[in-house]
């Protein structure tokens, strides 16, 4: 199996004997030593070139180096196409009018990354995972247009114009070239991610994100515990580590043993009841997991050992390490809706959709944003079949939620059978609709659809059309002024954004 990635890596094979030990291909191994050793580096990068001990400059040159050296040892010269892309967006920041800067940059960053996915796919290995260049493009291209927003926002908008998040997140001066390369290409996200605000990771460089934060106990005097100005991420990171290595463990023992393919083949359909084949497919989701549980807790440990990622105080005065964090596993696994599972999984790519696309688009924001979202990932068809069906199911929830729910919030009794019924019935859900996403190809996930009848889908379906639910400017039309602005200042923002304005 190791071998057989060997001649299609096209970065570096000095790990290929620990690749043909543990039967892994190279790729991955790569991937994995990179991520550790960079985790090393950032323990390093706190330690010795903290923002006491040297210069803005010195940490944006390190951060840049050592982020070129482990695209360059992962993807070869393939990782050229990571400094073409920021470089084209760059120069468009530069020379186009501040107007439309940022849809120009939107549209030249995306269609590059659909470029480069296009010729992985189609010219060189459709579905294999050697040489994904594309994965770490993924990341900067969330972060060149997250930057071309709020470098727009910040130079042509007025205050009033803009929402609290828009507000914290504007730029008010055009980043240099070493600073635009360091927030792309820096060695604690080039890999993995996940993508952050320019602002926030200029205050990580410049070391003024550990704020003094006033907190008082219950007596109402001000606890001086509470105001340490720099807090550890010892803890947190050891405690990620760990969910990290039971994350690999269950997914290297499951992985085979659970396929996702299995849910097509002819004999599994034809001779196992569709209840059991449902259970199968939820089990088999189960373990494909924790694979995305390990990159993405890896990468936020990366980013907290290094000392980025502090989000304030909770209220018994410990540090959350958690203002970059991709997942909340716990809320995955026990979400009640379709909007709860979405909200917890890739939380900073779910932030981006939202403040690029569905805050901005004013015709069909859900739509616009599944859209957009399945044009990110990649060109495999079975992305857009699981975002296609990804809007009927979010319709679907949000009608059941708008109509049947609150007939059930009368007990705690009943609200626990609706949790219990909405929870089985949203990890169905997931399973049945992210399933072309593992498959990748039309005709296998077709054939998936076709075997369960497309029930969910016309299931959907029905439960829009007999449920309807008003427009959400319907209802703020309909609200009170001060009902309407108090619902305004909680959905517009996004928990972080919030205490980082109110700690301003």
């Amino acid at each position: 199996m190791a071998t057989q990635t060997t001649a299609s890596c096209t970065g570096s094979t000095l790990l290929q004997p620990i690749s043909e030990i543990i039967n892994l291909p190279v790729d991955q191994v790569n991937f994995v030593a990179c991520q550790l050793f960079a985790l090393l580096m950032a323990v390093w990068f706190r330690v010795y070139l903290h923002p006491s001990k040297t210069s803005p400059f010195i940490r944006h040159v390190v951060a840049t180096l050592l982020g070129f050296y482990l695209a360059l040892f992962c993807f070869g010269w393939y990782s050229l196409h990571f400094l073409v892309q920021s470089g084209l967006s760059y120069s468009v920041m530069v020379f186009a009018g501040l107007e439309h800067m940022h849809k120009y940059c939107f549209i030249v960053t995306l269609g590059y990354l659909i470029l480069c996915q296009i010729t992985r796919v189609y010219v060189f290995d459709y579905g294999m995972y050697s040489a994904d260049f594309t994965g770490p493009m993924m990341v900067i291209t969330q972060k060149i247009t997250s930057l071309a927003f709020e470098i727009h926002d910040g130079l042509t908008k007025r205050e009033g114009q803009l929402t609290p998040s828009q507000k914290y997140l504007a730029i008010s001066r055009m980043p240099s070239l070493l600073e635009y390369l360091s927030y792309n290409c820096n060695f604690m996200g080039i890999l993995a991610g996940p993508t952050c605000s320019y602002n926030d990771y200029m205050a990580f460089i410049e070391g003024t994100c550990y704020q003094p934060r006033h907190q008082e106990n219950a007596n109402g005097k001000e606890n001086g515990k509470y105001k340490q100005s720099e807090p550890s991420p010892k803890n947190d990171v050891l405690s990620k580590l760990c969910t990290c290595a039971i994350s690999l463990a269950i997914y290297l023992s499951l992985c085979k043993l659970l396929p996702v393919e299995r849910s097509i083949d002819d004999d599994f359909v034809n001779g196992t009841p569709f209840h059991l084949q449902v259970v199968y497919l939820y089990v088999a989701m189960l373990a494909l997991r924790p694979k995305y549980y390990f990159v993405w807790t890896l990468a936020d440990a990366i980013n907290n050992a290094a000392g980025f990622g502090f989000n304030g105080y909770n209220k018994d005065g410990s540090p959350r390490w958690d203002l970059i964090s991709n997942l909340r596993i716990l809320d995955i696994e026990f979400a009640t809706s379709f909007k709860m599972f979405l909200d917890n999984w890739n939380i900073q790519t779910a932030l981006w959709l939202k403040r690029v696309c569905y805050e901005r688009c004013h015709i069909n924001p859900t739509a616009a944003t599944f859209l957009l979202s399945a044009m990110w990932h990649g060109v495999y068809p079975g992305y857009y079949l699981t975002f296609l069906t990804g809007i009927a199911m979010t319709m679907a929830a949000r009608s059941i939620r708008h109509n049947i729910r609150p007939y059930f919030l009368v007990s705690d009794s009943y609200k626990c059978i609706y949790d219990v019924i909405t929870w089985a019935w949203t990890q169905v859900a997931i399973s049945y609709t992210v399933v072309p996403f593992v498959l990748l190809a039309v005709g296998p996930s077709l054939k998936f659809y076709r075997s369960c009848y497309f029930c969910l889908h016309f299931l959907c379906l029905l439960v829009v059309v007999a449920l309807p639910v008003k427009s959400r400017r319907r209802q703020v039309k309909e609200k009170p002024d001060g009902l309407q602005d108090n619902q305004t200042e909680h959905n517009s923002t996004d928990n972080n954004c919030n205490q980082k304005a109110k700690a301003t």
